[in-house]
């Protein structure tokens, strides 16, 4: 018999499918979000709710999943980013906090793992939550993992980490924090990375190189007709002038382009476009008009593709707009990176025999990737911009900071 996952936040499904390719069964989820749901339903019989956490009491969470207290192996689920403001709410260590109306995404999640009481949990989310100095989110769920032991006779331990996906097999940098930990007390141990920089002369390393957009993608048809991903707006016809793997920045007078843009004026992504050679950027949930990463072939990505690097099953059917397809696919974790924490859960902490095979979620390694695409000639309606552009001054100095200085003077003036 499989193991048992109870899913919370389960958006379009990224942590359950890598915990189903590791031979995990979603025993039942809860998601809020109405398209996410119709999307779930559309390609899984998951048993699932839909609605908000704070509505949902997790005695009817387990009855939908058929399970008793203590009967599922695994809870898993990455809470939407937030600010924690409501990490004071701990301070005290109150027995009575877990039950508060007014508990976040991340006291909610703990409210359900005291009364499930699964063997094991996985908790997913952005790297913020654990900056040094801006850790409050973190020490909420530290505190709140001592409470429910208390509260519920348990021994969860905890370990986290940062983890990058491209480490593990993703084609695609994205870092997000995971939180695992048992009720037994076992301790968890994370894998170590089995994939790295191409051409890395780490002595006796025995790392792949990483995965890469054509490993992901060299399958698929390039030239795609279809007027959703055409580069609109002010910027569009530039994006072709941009070689593969560069940004805005090949427009500056410290690259090769022409001197359109101040060095470091512009946002990381702003005209960013895929290298065939190289893992993709960070999928964005809502980018803007300019906001990449974009295809090498000069358009955004489809949604099979944004399927891809994220390592989602192949597939998936959508019955929504490109927008929606974006969002649900940028919220989500790139399910081979659960695939394989999920296979190391079931070793470390669940005692199950793991065969040692091919990932099932890991893409296959092509041939050599075609040459890079050639950058089209800059079109005469951006040869006015060309001229000395200041570059950025450093930190809390650039435009912004200045124009906010200025009111704040003109507030206080005479």
């Amino acid at each position: 018999m499989k193991p048992k996952v109870v899913s919370l936040y389960t958006g379009i499904g990224g942590l359950d499918f890598g915990f189903e390719a590791a031979g995990f069964r979603t025993a039942v989820a809860l998601e809020l979000d109405p398209v996410c749901c119709r999307t779930v339903r559309r390609n899984r019989r998951w048993p699932l709710i839909e609605g908000d956490i704070h509505g949902v009491r997790s005695r009817s969470l387990l009855d939908r999943g058929g399970l008793r207290k203590g009967e599922a192996d695994v809870l898993i689920g990455g809470p939407p980013c937030q600010p924690f403001s409501k990490s004071g709410y701990w301070a005290t260590g109150d027995s009575g906090r877990l039950d508060d109306p007014r508990a976040d995404t991340l006291t909610a999640y703990l409210r359900v793992l005291r009364d499930a009481k699964p063997r094991a949990f996985l908790l997913e989310n952005v790297r913020g939550l654990a900056y040094q100095g801006k850790d409050e989110g973190l020490q909420l769920l530290l505190r709140g993992i001592e409470e429910v032991n208390r509260q519920a006779g348990t021994r969860y331990s905890v370990t986290w980490a940062t983890l990058n996906a491209a480490d593990y097999g993703v084609p695609q940098m994205r870092e997000r924090v995971f939180l695992v930990g048992s009720r037994d007390g076992t301790p968890f141990a994370f894998p170590e990375p089995t994939h790295g920089p191409a051409g890395s002369e780490e002595l006796f390393s025995t790392r792949e190189p990483h995965s890469t957009t054509w490993d992901a993608l060299g399958d698929l048809s390039q030239d795609v007709a279809d007027p959703s991903l055409e580069v609109g707006g002010r910027w569009g016809d530039l994006l072709p002038t941009i070689p593969e793997g560069e940004n805005y920045l090949w427009h500056t007078d410290r690259s090769g382009g022409y001197p359109i843009f101040g060095w470091r004026r512009r946002y990381w992504s702003f005209l960013l476009k895929l290298a065939k050679n190289r893992p993709a950027w960070t999928i964005q949930a809502q980018p803007g008009t300019a906001t990449g990463p974009f295809h090498w072939k000069s358009r955004r990505l489809t949604a099979e593709e944004l399927c891809r690097l994220q390592t989602f099953p192949d597939g998936l059917r959508f019955d929504c707009g490109r927008t929606d397809v974006q969002r649900m696919l940028g919220n989500a974790v790139p399910s081979l990176v659960a695939e394989v924490l999920a296979r190391e859960i079931r070793r470390q902490l669940l005692g199950h025999r793991v065969a040692r095979r091919q990932l099932k979620l890991l893409p296959p390694r092509r041939r050599e990737a075609p040459p890079a695409e050639q950058p089209a000639p800059l079109p005469a309606k951006y040869e006015h911009l060309i001229g000395d552009h200041e570059a950025h001054p450093g930190t809390g100095k650039g435009y912004a900071r200045r124009r906010t200085a200025d009111r704040e003077a003109a507030a206080f003036s005479p």
